[in-house]
């Protein structure tokens, strides 16, 4: 029996070969999207960048920096002693600690007991949100445009055929009129 060969990227593959062997993405590893590991042609090509498989940067957590102004909030931006009134050096050291601890475990507490939560209810709503706005507003935009187009049409024609002949008729009647000012002394 005949194997059918066939080109692609230039090697001759055959339809076995195409069938039976496992997917691998061009791109690179799935967990390294951004393997360097490719050939020269594909680097030329136009790619897609994979949303699903992208690495999470769990040392940067705000690359865009959405949140630097609104919860930035330090021992020292709450609790102040101005010269002069000072207490005792390991009651501030403690108060420091306190604050600073209590408001990183409950962040974490919060975050563990709502977050995943939230996550879950924000996904849905934006979920819902892009499918509004890909099957819904954006096709009743483009199906507005292209109706008042036709609208604006008929109207142009209207006011070029009724408006224009009765506007150079009144402009050619007030063009012969002239103003003279004269100053009395």
């Amino acid at each position: 029996m005949l194997n059918p060969l066939y080109v692609r990227s230039g090697y001759w593959i055959s339809i076995w070969e195409f069938l039976h062997s496992p997917f691998i993405r061009k791109q690179g590893n799935i967990y390294k999207p951004n393997n360097k590991d490719m050939d020269n042609d594909s680097l030329n090509e136009k790619t897609m960048e994979d949303v699903h498989t992208k690495e999470i940067d769990l040392v940067n957590r705000d690359p865009k920096h959405i949140n630097d102004d609104v919860v930035k909030v330090d021992f020292e931006d709450v609790i102040a002693e101005p010269a002069g009134t000072y207490s005792f050096d390991g009651v501030w050291k403690a108060s420091f600690t306190t604050f600073t601890v209590t408001k990183y475990w409950c962040y974490r507490l919060l975050t563990a007991l709502v977050g995943i939560p939230l996550a879950l209810i924000w996904g849905i709503f934006f979920a819902i949100l892009s499918f509004l706005h890909i099957w819904a507003v954006v096709p009743c935009v483009k199906s507005y445009l292209i109706e008042i187009h036709c609208v604006s049409r008929v109207y142009s024609i209207c006011v070029h055929t009724f408006c224009d002949p009765l506007f150079e008729a009144m402009g050619k009647c007030f063009s012969s009129i002239r103003i003279r000012l004269t100053k009395e002394v």
